[in-house]
């Protein structure tokens, strides 16, 4: 892009952003603190593509007058994890529902892959869960408990295990995008197969709900935030790919960041998952009607968390923005 036109696509933003520096008003320090970031990308982009240039020091004069007045004026929060998980995440997951919507498609099309797969191949279910998992549940109907591998364990060793497997797969599932996505979508294909193929299993043994309302009391959570960490893996792909106005290397950077602050975000969810898996999912005796609160409840939370916050609190920032201006 020519300096020139870079100028003109961004000028109306450096304006406001000088405005607000300036203006007698008292601004929020995090919405004084995304407008630097804003700036500070721009500043990185003109010193790679016109070093020395007057609009490299425009913008590094006013990056320093924001950077004075912000780190003058805001002490560090003594809620920094309140403020990540309230805003900071949210605004920056709501630039991402499009990488989730893919991850979420591919984990979707692969599960009926595994379930077609089943359906289809006899001993496709014993090469993707093995044949000492398939034994053991076939031994646990015929005793006419089919769900008894989750009371096997005890429940505070099965929540430990299950949490940190779930958050090995999901720092996998980020991992792998450094492979220009191959290893993330890989990822999500393993895991879609492999609860297709489980839950075709139980229904062809006629257990379709019984397994369902006991594996979703913590699958609803632990599939859902897999599902998100492969987000992560793409957005760190998507930085390689489509580096837009920044150097591939500067894109490459922000994609791995807002990646990893992803995968972060999931950990307590993991967490609540494992906790589920150890402590509740074993009680399969417990009333239906309690199964599909569970259930409900932790579908909400992640749509909510993920879906309807994120988009609430970028229209919010938005309108506070043209406010602004």
């Amino acid at each position: 892009m020519r300096e020139a036109a870079f100028v003109k696509q961004n000028k109306d933003k450096w304006i406001a952003f000088e405005e607000a520096l300036n203006s007698k008003r008292e601004l929020s320090p995090d919405h004084l603190s995304d407008l630097y970031i804003e700036i500070t990308d721009h500043l990185s982009y003109a010193k790679t593509f016109y070093p020395n240039s007057n609009t490299q020091l425009y913008l590094n004069a006013i990056a320093a007058q924001a950077h004075q007045k912000i780190y003058k004026t805001k002490r560090e929060s003594k809620n920094r994890i309140v403020s990540f998980w309230k805003t900071e995440f949210p605004l920056l997951f709501a630039q991402h529902h499009r990488e989730l919507l893919i991850a979420f498609l591919v984990f979707t099309f692969f599960c009926c892959v595994g379930a077609f797969s089943a359906a289809n191949e006899g001993d496709f279910v014993r090469s993707i869960l093995g044949d000492s998992y398939v034994n053991m549940t076939l031994e646990n109907i015929e005793n006419g408990d089919p769900m008894a591998v989750y009371k096997q364990m005890g429940e505070m060793n099965m929540f430990l295990g299950i949490t940190i497997n779930n958050i090995r797969v999901a720092l996998m599932a980020f991992a792998y995008g450094i492979l220009l996505g191959v290893g993330t979508l890989y990822i999500l294909m393993s895991n879609g197969i492999m609860l297709g193929s489980f839950q075709y299993f139980f229904y062809e043994k006629g257990l379709l709900w019984e397994s369902a309302r006991t594996i979703w009391i913590h699958g609803t959570i632990e599939i859902s935030v897999i599902i998100i960490a492969g987000c992560a893996g793409l957005v760190m792909a998507n930085g390689m790919f489509f580096p837009g106005t920044y150097s591939r290397l500067e894109a490459f950077k922000r994609g791995v960041k807002n990646g990893l602050k992803i995968v972060i975000s999931t950990i307590p969810f993991f967490i609540i998952a494992g906790f589920l898996e150890g402590f509740v999912t074993r009680h399969t005796e417990m009333p239906d009607w309690l199964a599909i609160l569970i259930i409900l409840s932790s579908l909400s939370l992640i749509i909510y968390y993920y879906i309807i916050y994120p988009i609430k609190l970028n229209k919010k920032k938005i309108n506070a923005t043209e406010t602004i201006h």
